[in-house]
């Protein structure tokens, strides 16, 4: 067998895609990502923000699932303490629904199952005094409340790719493969960059198709398999509206349909709604929400909160496409949200037919578990490396205690005391200690450039261009900042033809 150019060559640049490449360049393996648009730009920057345990969940007795969630909450928190902060709930009671005894059990299950250690258990709410009750209609007035974590769902993606990359992977963003091949006991990839339309081929003793919604679709056009179908396509669509409440606590409500909706404080000045799950029919379908979706979020709200929600009170949306296993659930909201991974080939009856590993599923709490599960795998086809070493450490920026971020900002406010405080904050809660690299040689506010608008300066711009794999308006917006939803129309295209005349700049 002719040398390979990497061990493990990864398809999707997803949470899952981007996990397993930190965790496997870790160990040792050489390891090529490959991602057809942005990194993360699907279904990992379309969640509802959530590190959690799915406490519905506990409904469909996915036991496992919920209990390796929960203890994923507090390794993540630890891994990266500025993009992710520690959420409670309000879970007003319902008479007509859940009765209080059941909802009792599960939070019982939910404070004890996951080894919690920082975040606080749960407890019993009056709403009738408490301020997350004014909100509410008068009928509610008693609520239970519990512990989770917020995260940016996108940055965590792209932290994982950084680490990668720091550690020796090659990570191409706009690079689609167009065919793999079995020869000389190793797989050659054809890709081809979407951008220049420039070719590349490379050698790998494993591919693992991490893509998605894609998954079925790449294991068809990439691999011939034409009767690929594992995976249940299911929508989830978001509202943000204005701000409904002034408190930082969350909401999540019951519905008849035996469904929640979790209203959370967005980005300051706003509140998202979510989630919904509807069968999508195939990734050609534009994934954006429908009319029905939005009646259905406004109509969950309106029944909790006093004051009604409805379209007019719609600032923005987005949708996403859940890669769920085909179990064979009767209702999208009754099948898995836990992960699967399937060889295609790759064992001793294989003889020398490379291997390929495909994902079906999962949710991004469990991400890391996910990545450890898949070396394992990994590990018994091409040999194992090293030992799992993700758990205790820090993805780039957040290499400080959970309680330290205020620590942090205070760093740079003292640092930077000609700088605004509000802008300060921003930054490390996007790049913790990497936010330094950013404001190096800053001397005045002159020296961030142009400011194209809500403080997003052209410093900043050229650092995610050049180290963030930032290649347009949206990147930057929507994935590597939540800036986008504060951005008008002209603003948006003055960023954009920023961004292309850097861009053509750097290629001359």
């Amino acid at each position: 067998m002719s040398e390979c150019d990497y061990d493990i060559f990864i398809i999707g640049g997803g949470i899952n895609g981007c996990g397993i490449a930190r965790d496997a360049v870790g160990r040792g393996y050489s390891v090529c990502l490959c991602e057809a648009g942005d990194l993360g730009g699907g279904t990992s920057s379309a969640s509802t923000k959530l590190i959690h345990g799915g406490l519905r969940y506990l409904e469909y007795y996915e036991f496992r699932l919920v209990r390796e969630a929960l203890m994923e909450r507090e390794v993540i928190w630890k891994m990266a303490p500025h993009i992710v902060k520690p959420l409670r709930f309000i879970l007003p009671h319902h008479s007509g629904l859940r009765p209080k005894w059941l909802l009792r059990l599960g939070l019982f299950f939910y404070d004890h199952m996951g080894g919690r250690k920082l975040l606080p258990s749960s407890s019993s709410v009056d709403l009738t005094q408490d301020e997350t009750g004014k909100p509410l209609k008068s009928e509610f007035r008693s609520a239970f409340e519990y512990s989770d974590c917020w995260v940016d769902d996108s940055r965590l993606v792209l932290l994982n790719a950084l680490d990668a990359k720091d550690r020796g992977a090659d990570i191409l963003t706009r690079t689609k493969v167009l065919s793999a091949e079995k020869t000389d006991n190793q797989w050659r990839i054809i890709c081809e960059n979407t951008l220049s339309g420039k070719k590349s081929q490379f050698t790998a003793k494993l591919i693992v198709n991490a893509t998605g919604p894609w998954v079925d679709e790449v294991l068809r056009s990439v691999f011939g398999i034409s009767t690929a179908s594992n995976v249940r396509l299911v929508r989830g669509s978001h509202i943000v509206i204005r701000k409904k409440f002034q408190h930082e606590k969350c909401y999540i409500f019951q519905y008849s349909d035996g469904r929640i909706v979790f209203a959370i404080p967005y980005e300051e000045d706003y509140t998202l709604i979510g989630t919904t799950d509807a069968e999508h029919g195939t990734m050609d379908e534009p994934v954006k929400i429908t009319a029905a979706e939005i009646d259905y979020l406004c109509r969950v709200a309106s029944d909790y909160f006093t004051e009604t929600v409805s379209q007019k009170d719609i600032v923005w949306t987005y949708s996403g496409v859940r890669p769920l296993y085909d179990d064979g659930a009767s209702a999208a909201k009754e099948a898995t949200r836990d992960y699967v991974l399937i060889k295609e080939n790759g064992g001793e009856k294989d003889g020398n037919i490379p291997p390929l590993v495909n994902i079906f599923g999962g949710k991004i709490t469990t991400f890391r578990k996910l990545s450890e599960a898949m070396l394992v795998e990994i590990g018994s086809m091409i040999g194992k490396r090293g030992k799992p070493w993700t758990e205790n450490t820090h993805l780039p920026g957040g290499d400080f205690t959970t309680d330290g971020i205020e620590t942090e900002i205070g760093k740079l406010e003292n640092a930077f005391d000609f700088l605004d405080t509000t802008y300060l904050s921003r930054l490390v809660r996007t790049y913790g200690t990497r936010a330094n690299r950013i404001l190096a040689d800053v001397k005045e506010i002159s020296d961030l450039g142009e400011n194209f608008g809500n403080r997003l300066y052209q410093k900043e711009v050229e650092y995610l261009i050049k180290h963030e794999w930032a290649l347009s308006m949206e990147d930057i917006l929507f994935r590597r900042t939540k800036l986008g939803i504060k951005f008008g129309e002209n603003q948006k295209k003055k960023l954009a033809r920023f961004v292309s005349d850097f861009l053509a700049a750097k290629t001359q």
